[in-house]
């Protein structure tokens, strides 16, 4: 059996890509067999969350619309960039100037956004216009010390009706502007599965992490020593299994032949 199984007790998964595709006038579509993929995992009692980037609403909303397709899913089982991005900016006492989709940004009403000191950029959509980054631009080139915080450092996701630019591609264009480095606090940094690993009370060799994106979902889990597991469905591209730094400790057509090959090694092992 592979030996990304053994001894697993939580899985933690990405959602856009490997639950549902986004778009379309209903907000996605659930991929074929993940809806029963997750109540199975409930069933035999693994720990499980969700990881995600999703960064064009918050938590709460986004919660919402899995349900509308049918996924049983709460909102505390989701980890995610937005109450991150939050709860650094308190700790560090950060007022931002806001480049994100206008549906994140109830997820700021509690913070103080007069006089930016930093800028936060998640998956904005239609707001990365010229002008909306140019002026980010300018924000942070106006800081004696300029921070920008990243709600994650994709470069692109899956759609129904195609792949669509993510967030790191906006990202790269104001570190290179700007002269800076970025501090991402979704996928793939550690402290974003280190924070899922704890809620859930395992450790990194106790999970597993399953992604469509090789490089922040599965070497992004790996980077804490949490084994990764890459689907076929979702923003994969076949040239992915030939990663020139990451590979993956399995491979699956999709979540639901993850689940399968997961169970069967439990009732191997008992």
């Amino acid at each position: 059996m592979a030996s990304w199984t053994s001894g697993v007790r939580a899985v933690l998964l990405d959602v856009s890509g490997v639950l549902y595709d986004s778009g379309g006038p209903t907000g996605g579509t659930a991929i074929p067999g993940s809806i029963e993929a997750i109540s199975r995992i409930r069933q035999v009692g693994l720990k499980l969350r969700f990881c995600t980037n999703e960064s064009q609403a918050t938590r709460a909303q986004f919660v919402r619309k899995l349900q509308k397709f049918g996924f049983n899913i709460s909102e505390d089982e989701v980890t995610a960039p937005g109450p991150a991005a939050r709860r650094l900016m308190l700790e560090q006492g950060l007022r931002p100037h806001l480049l994100v989709h206008d549906d994140l940004l109830p997820e700021f009403d509690s913070i103080d956004k007069s006089d930016p000191n930093c800028v936060v950029i998640g998956d904005a959509a239609e707001n990365f216009s010229y002008q909306n980054v140019n002026r980010a631009f300018q924000v942070l080139l106006g800081l004696e010390k300029p921070v920008l915080i990243s709600l994650g450092k994709g470069r692109y996701y899956k759609e129904t009706d195609g792949l669509m630019l993510d967030v790191g591609a906006y990202m790269k264009a104001l570190e290179y502007a700007c002269d800076i480095t970025a501090e991402v606090v979704g996928k793939p940094a550690k402290n974003f599965f280190l924070s899922a690993l704890a809620e859930l009370g395992v450790q990194p060799h106790e999970a597993v992490m399953v992604g469509d994106d090789v490089v922040n979902d599965i070497g992004g889990a790996q980077s804490c020593g949490i084994r990764g597991v890459l689907v076929r469905t979702g923003k994969y591209r076949p040239s992915d299994e030939s990663h020139p730094e990451v590979k993956a400790d399995g491979y699956v057509d999709n979540l639901a032949q993850a689940v399968d090959i997961l169970l069967a090694s439990r009732t191997t092992d008992q």
